[in-house]
């Protein structure tokens, strides 16, 4: 049953991931790398690792993401917004 988990987070990390390079919106983008984020958090509880998870939840996912929607706030959702 671990097994099973364990490749279902993989997955969703790699659909993250995925999600997170096709898009054009920039905010978007960076809900991909959320999903990403809480997919390794996943894995490392799987892993037995709750003090790594805790971080990678309050860093990786938290944080992170914070820092990167301030950055879109920024500079605006769409890539292609400044490029004529």
């Amino acid at each position: 049953m671990t097994g099973l988990l364990a490749i279902l987070l993989f997955a969703w990390m790699i659909g993250g991931a995925l999600f997170a390079i096709l898009q054009r919106d920039l905010l978007q983008a960076v809900i991909g790398l959320s999903l990403v984020s809480l997919g390794a958090v996943g894995q490392f509880f799987l892993l037995q690792a709750p003090d790594v998870a805790l971080t990678e939840a309050a860093i990786g996912v938290a944080a992170s993401s914070f820092v990167m929607l301030m950055g879109v706030r920024q500079f605006g959702r769409d890539e292609n917004e400044g490029a004529e």
